[in-house]
């Protein structure tokens, strides 16, 4: 898989390694002595400098180098002046701008120059920070065991939480991979018909689908070939050299004429395949098998691109049958690199809800809190959209949140609800990016009644009206990391090593929201953003429009990467 870079924005990652180099540059500052000692560690590069993220910490600094890092690096832990001097003047492709460097007592710590670096982001838009800061290439099939027919497809009321859950985690990386310039493809493809693309549709998932009368018998005739002709495939006789005393097992102990068997263990040995389970031993090969094999060469015949990676996304419960898939697969001659995301399971105490019922559990909560809140005007289509994309969020935000390896706990009592208020989930977020949109609707009525004009060209603007603590906050810790946050499941699928399995922070994107939600609504609560229509107010006014501009877009961007549509009003 290969990368193309972008054009240079201000990023972290080449930030950190600047001041890095900066202070690590020239170790003839160490003092002789130290040197001769012969025991001096030099720290990781990487740890040397930590970005701030605290709105107390963010008063006073914006990167901080310890103190314990300092007397690591220098005799007393001294910072020479050539050292300060090389931090002060930092240049670099995405490097932020430095304004100021002093040594306290926690450490070296620096200001970044926070005029220019809002100038930066705001005045030209900031669209290049809402997308990846490099482009993949690369081919990506995403395979979900759960909405594979056995030997029927799935129905939503037979579907578990925890599959559920496996499905959520697929959608949401085929959309972060996409974002990525990956071409991404779902397995299995679900006939149009069915039940169980209804509920996802409900979900707001677009899986493929085939039409009802659609077979794919032809694909499923070659691959049992393949495998009848495999050198994996195990012979009569050597399973006879392993019955005791090394006779041969008769008929009526197993050895039913037709029966394909092969060894999976041979497979992930002879091929140095690292991560499976050594347990795998011999499978027999059954219709669902071979069904599921012929899906998985489907998806993966519209690859154009020499590279191709099939990503399982299974429960913890199916992980054993996938690694058996996997291998079988392997064993027909697919040659695919071939992962497993493996996701925890779906506690409900007290509780045994499907899929089915617990979309349902929540519709009706959701549809109840609204209309405590909203009362009678809840009512006709544009609210049955918003209950729907609601509850959409509720489920994704409570099933996407943990670390995928972890269990989730589901409150599922009935009596619990779906609160529309309070710094948490999906219902929050939603909430936050529809005070955006009226925020806008009303700065744009202003301007219909020529109370405001319309915001100028960034250029025009003067960037240092912005020196409220929450405003750089939110453009420190969330505008300008976001294209790094989406840069991360790619690089964890093409990491190498660490066998079957792969781990990649699926829940980062949700936690991301749900924290940029908890700032800017603090902010918002707290800032007048639409002042008196009165000139000299203009230009700090329309500042904080460019940010909450950038803002309401870097929503869109966020959500877009869980499938999920904005509110615009509530």
């Amino acid at each position: 898989m290969e990368n193309v870079e972008e054009p240079s924005s201000l990023r972290i990652t080449p930030t950190v390694r600047a001041l890095s180099s900066a202070l690590k540059g020239t170790r003839e500052t160490v003092s002789h002595s130290s040197r001769q000692n012969g025991d001096r560690l030099f720290p990781d590069p990487e740890k040397l400098w930590f970005k701030e993220s605290s709105a107390k910490n963010l008063r006073n600094r914006d990167f901080l180098s310890p103190t314990t890092i300092l007397n690591t690096l220098y005799a007393d832990g001294q910072v020479p002046p050539a050292v300060m001097s090389r931090v002060l003047s930092l240049r670099g492709s995405g490097v932020l701008p430095v304004a100021s460097g002093e040594v306290m007592g926690e450490g070296l710590r620096v200001r970044v120059d926070r005029a220019a670096a809002f100038r930066a982001v705001l005045a030209g838009g900031a669209t290049e920070y809402l997308k990846p800061s490099s482009k993949k290439q690369g081919c990506v099939v995403l395979n979900c065991p759960a909405l594979h027919p056995k030997p029927n497809t799935p129905a939503p009321d037979a579907l578990t939480l925890g599959q559920l859950r496996t499905v959520l985690v697929a959608d949401h990386m085929g959309a972060l991979l996409r974002r990525q310039g990956f071409a991404v493809f779902f397995c299995p493809t679900v006939p149009e018909d069915s039940d169980i693309i209804a509920f996802l549709r409900a979900l707001g998932i677009d899986w493929p689908t085939a039409p009802a009368n659609w077979t794919n018998e032809e694909r499923e005739e070659k691959i049992q070939e393949a495998l009848e002709n495999s050198p994996y495939r195990e012979r009569e006789t050597e399973r006879g050299r392993r019955t005791s005393g090394g006779g041969v097992r008769k008929a009526e102990e197993g050895e039913k004429e037709g029966v394909l068997r092969v060894n999976l263990k041979r497979v992930f040995l002879e091929e140095g395949l690292q991560g499976y389970d050594p347990s795998l031993g011999t499978c027999t090969v059954h219709r669902d098998s071979v069904s599921h094999l012929a899906q998985l060469d489907l998806a993966t015949a519209d690859c154009t691109v020499a590279i191709v990676t099939a990503l399982h996304v299974t429960s913890c419960q199916d992980e054993f049958r996938q690694q058996q898939i996997a291998m079988l697969w392997r064993a027909s001659g697919a040659t695919h690199t071939q992962r497993h995301l493996v996701c925890g399971p779906v506690k409900t105490p007290g509780s045994h809800l499907t899929a089915a019922q617990y979309l349902q559990l929540r519709r009706g909560q959701m549809k109840e809190a609204s209309e405590m809140k909203y009362g009678d005007q809840v009512e006709g289509q544009t609210w049955d959209d918003i209950i729907r994309v609601m509850t959409s969020a509720t489920v994704r935000f409570e099933l996407l949140s943990t670390v995928h390896t972890s269990p989730v706990t589901l409150d599922v009592q009935r009596e619990g609800g779906v609160s529309t208020k309070g710094p948490r989930g999906g219902v929050f977020v939603m909430y936050n990016c529809a005070r955006l949109h009226t925020l806008f609707d009303s700065y744009e009525r202003g301007v219909e009644k020529g109370l405001y004009p319309e915001i100028p060209e960034g250029s025009q603007l003067d960037f240092s009206a912005l020196k409220e603590e929450g405003e750089w906050l939110l453009l420190f810790n969330y505008l300008i990391p976001f294209s790094e946050l989406l840069d991360q499941s790619g690089q964890a699928l093409e990491s190498e090593g660490g066998g079957a399995r792969v781990s990649i922070k699926t829940e980062q994107i949700c936690k991301f929201l749900v924290s940029l939600s908890k700032d800017f609504s603090s902010y918002y609560n707290r800032v007048h953003v639409l002042g008196e229509p009165l000139p000299h107010l203009f230009n700090q006014m329309f500042c904080r429009l460019c940010l909450l501009r950038a803002l309401r877009e870097l929503y869109h961007s966020a959500l877009d990467t869980l499938t999920l549509p904005p509110i615009r009003q509530l």
